[in-house]
């Protein structure tokens, strides 16, 4: 994922540095030990990487959700997201007015179940999903997708053990104009992981 491969550009350095400073040192000399590079080695350490970032198309994410009765562990990838017409839109609201320039996009996002309890009860793991367009996040239209192609109803998922996957839909009104579509997914107070579609 780009956010590792940045945090290991910014560890190389030290590392390499720490490498060439161990070739150097006489069998017995303790001096490396004690040098200006190690002691800021030991006072700054490499940072962690953090949750969230910018993921290629088809790169998965891992994050782990708070369920009942225990912490899980998902890899989580959005697959495609469907952009639909202004005719659709409209004719997919009570109030047509409301969606003048407007177009429905619905993201399909699968969820593996890597470690953790099984569930019995469903899982709170999409409620991390969001869509924007263009940066802004669009209005989410519920109950749109159960009936998508492809889509499961979280609601009829009542078991869940590991290893096993599922795809579920969010459905969101986004700009009709909007040249691309972002699929978010985060865990809880996390920084989103983002999927960018272009809109074609």
């Amino acid at each position: 994922m780009p956010h590792h491969k940045t945090a290991l550009r910014l560890v190389a350095p030290v590392a390499v540095l720490a490498l060439a400073l161990t070739a150097c040192g006489g069998g017995g000399d303790k001096a490396d030990a004690k040098s200006p590079d190690t002691e800021k080695a030991k006072v700054f350490p490499s940072p962690e990487p953090a949750s969230g970032g910018e993921l290629e198309t088809g790169e998965s994410a891992t994050g782990k959700v708070a369920e009942d009765p225990g912490e899980v562990t998902y890899e989580v990838v959005a697959q495609k997201v469907d952009v639909g017409t202004e005719a659709e839109a409209a004719k997919a609201v009570s109030e047509p007015d409301k969606v003048k320039g407007k177009v429905l996009a619905t993201a399909y996002v699968k969820y593996t179940h890597k470690s953790g309890p099984a569930l019995t009860d469903g899982s709170d793991v999409p409620d991390g999903t969001t869509v924007f367009a263009d940066g802004q996040r669009g209005t989410v239209l519920i109950g749109a997708s159960e009936d998508a192609t492809g889509c499961e109803d979280p609601y009829d998922v009542e078991t869940w053990k590991q290893g096993e996957s599922h795809v579920f839909c969010e459905t969101y009104v986004i700009p009709a104009n909007a040249k691309n579509v972002e699929v978010h997914w985060s865990e809880e107070d996390g920084e989103p992981y983002i999927w960018t579609f272009p809109n074609a």
